[in-house]
């Protein structure tokens, strides 16, 4: 049996020739595919390198607090009269944030010390910061003592 290149209507179906549709890809389409791509992934780049200078900056601030709070909380734990009037610094260059840091206490009034604590990284990416607090001489009336047998 022999098969005819008819069809329904009985004409000829046109056979593929060198000139008729291509299957696959032109090179344009290629090149406009890369550029597409190269902008999409340059658009990416800037928002990562903001969030990475973003997180840089967090990281830093986290690290700046613990040691000002670190810092503070060990003046505030020392006993009044433990605190020395003067100043006084150290510097850490280990570590994952290297640092100096400066104290400065003061006494411009009886009973009452001012303390200034300054950190400053050695990043400079990284932002210095000052904590101020005032210490005073506690009371040692017993001025809450409603029961106390013992009078002053």
């Amino acid at each position: 049996m022999r098969v005819s290149l008819r069809n329904s209507v009985n004409r000829a179906v046109p056979r593929p020739e060198t000139g008729g549709p291509r299957k696959g890809f032109a090179l344009i389409e290629v090149i406009v595919a890369m550029v597409l791509l190269a902008i999409a992934v340059s658009s990416l780049a800037g928002l990562m390198y903001s969030v990475s200078q973003s997180s840089m900056k967090v990281t830093g601030a986290a690290y700046r607090n613990g040691v000002l709070m670190h810092a503070v909380n060990r003046l505030i734990a020392l006993p009044y009269d433990s605190l020395p009037v003067g100043s006084a610094s150290s510097s850490t260059s280990s570590g994952q944030y290297p640092h100096s840091l400066i104290v400065t206490v003061a006494e411009p009034a009886a009973k009452l010390k001012t303390v200034r604590v300054i950190v400053t990284p050695v990043n400079p990416n990284y932002k210095p910061d000052t904590m101020n607090f005032i210490r005073t001489n506690p009371r040692t009336s017993k001025v809450l003592c409603t029961i106390c047998t013992d009078k002053p």
